[in-house]
């Protein structure tokens, strides 16, 4: 009887410490969903710079393996959730708004704030003279200038010989192109396939569900991208051309508080509100350098925390990762150019400037969907200024530096102009805008299909 009393006191005790262990990591749970995802984002990109200060060279091979599997993560779901999405949206969209009158109207706004950018650049790079002063920089061994492929090339290049091919390998400018062909085609089919059309929506609400979940992998992956870049980079690469970084990084400041923020304020918007909801993509964009990446993520804060209608949303946020590159396609390659000419003492004039311009906002589109734009930009527009392309050799070591704010501008502009869009075609949700932000992943005790 004693050892049978004393068995099962044991087992009482083993059985209130498991609950007690459990209840103890619900509440550490709780206690990190309640903070909002903008702070946990920030709170690792602080921590990791941190470690990778302290860790040096040693944070590369020990941290990078964390950023590499989240940005795995990000382009595991990219794909197929704008594929579906994409589907889903056009079909929806027929009857409602003209696709052609929305698409119109989202690449004008990506022209005209492109122009902008371009000035900006411009006059950040004329009156602070990147390039003035510089000497003795050395080409990287290994550095090979850019092909650029023609213009009619990359319209042939939209079109997938191979759809699966396309998603394998993720060509997104062709899975858009296929995604809307199907999508015209259940909207013509119209009510001979009612169950192929409620499959697509239900598989885009599936990838939704999964982009939500993954996306709490971003304080993670922010730690281990921001301490391996500090650790592995150091300081020595950026004190030559301190001026370059520092005029791209002013740049697209302006580009983004006062071209955005000023636009928005012209439609009757708040930019702050916008910026709080646009922050969970801005931090990933910094962080990961890619548009493509950063996708899944903008498409949430655009639809969840600005108000963008969804299907319209689903249309332009990627499209605008494949062709509106506020950063890359337009500061960028400005600043390169006058950086270039500068450091060969080369004296631009007028029309050379008024080629850069033109170069960098019709360039963009001519180029989309081609790897590297940055730099094959900044290539098609110092060929048709004129200058010497092995000027660009010079930047390649500081290119990881400046593409996160680069990228953060890309992804800033591909969320704002399907906000300014919905709001002059009555797509915008203005008590979704208003309200504060919802985030981005999942939060505790919500539905698993219900948005966080």
């Amino acid at each position: 009887m004693r050892m049978s009393s004393r068995s099962g006191g044991g087992r009482m005790r083993y059985r209130c410490a498991s609950l007690f262990r459990e209840e103890s990591v619900l509440k550490s749970v709780a206690w990190w969903f309640r903070i909002p995802f903008w702070q946990r984002v920030m709170g690792a990109f602080v921590l990791g710079a941190l470690v990778g200060w302290l860790m040096g060279e040693s944070a590369g091979p020990w941290l990078q393996p964390l950023g590499d599997l989240y940005i795995t993560l990000i382009r595991m779901i990219a794909v197929p959730l704008v594929f579906f999405a994409v589907i889903d949206a056009v079909g929806r969209l027929h009857g409602q708004k003209s696709i052609a009158a929305l698409g119109g109207k989202t690449f004008l706004w990506f022209a005209l704030t492109a122009i902008c950018a371009v000035a900006i650049g411009l006059g950040v790079a004329w009156l602070m003279g990147p390039g003035k002063g510089v000497t003795g920089l050395v080409l990287p061994a290994d550095y090979v200038p850019r092909q650029v492929p023609g213009p009619v090339q990359v319209l042939l290049d939209v079109v997938p010989s191979n759809p699966f091919a396309a998603l394998a390998q993720g060509n997104i400018l062709q899975v858009l192109f296929f995604a809307a062909l199907a999508g015209a085609a259940l909207v013509k089919l119209g009510h001979r396939v009612p169950r192929l059309r409620e499959l697509t929506g239900e598989t885009s609400a599936l990838m939704m569900q999964i982009t939500r979940w993954v996306l709490e992998m971003t304080p993670l992956g922010t730690f281990g991208l921001i301490a391996a870049l500090v650790g592995t980079y150091g300081f020595g690469k950026l004190v030559p051309l301190g001026s370059f970084v520092i005029a791209i990084y002013v740049a697209c400041t302006l580009q983004i508080v006062f071209t955005y923020g000023g636009l928005l304020a012209l439609h009757g918007l708040s930019p702050l509100r916008f910026f709080r909801g646009a922050a969970a993509g801005m931090q990933v964009a910094f962080v990961s350098s890619s548009s493509f990446a950063s996708m899944p993520v903008a498409l949430r804060c655009v639809t969840t925390n600005l108000g963008v209608d969804k299907d319209y949303a689903a249309f332009a946020v990627p499209l605008g990762a494949t062709i509106k590159m506020d950063g890359c396609g337009a500061i960028y390659p400005a600043i390169a150019s006058v950086f270039v000419a500068q450091y060969f003492g080369i004296e631009l004039s007028g029309s050379q400037y008024f080629v850069i311009l033109l170069a960098s906002v019709l360039g963009s589109f001519g180029t989309a969907g081609v790897p590297g734009t940055a730099i094959v930009m900044a290539t098609v527009v110092l060929g048709a200024a004129g200058l010497p392309l092995e000027g660009l050799g010079y930047l390649v070591a500081i290119d990881r530096i400046l593409d996160m704010m680069r990228t953060m501008t890309n992804v800033t502009g591909q969320m704002l102009v399907p906000v300014l869009v919905a709001r002059e075609e009555g797509l915008l949700d203005r008590a979704v805008y208003d309200a504060p932000p919802r985030g981005v992943g999942v939060t505790l005790g919500d539905d698993p299909g219900a948005q966080a």
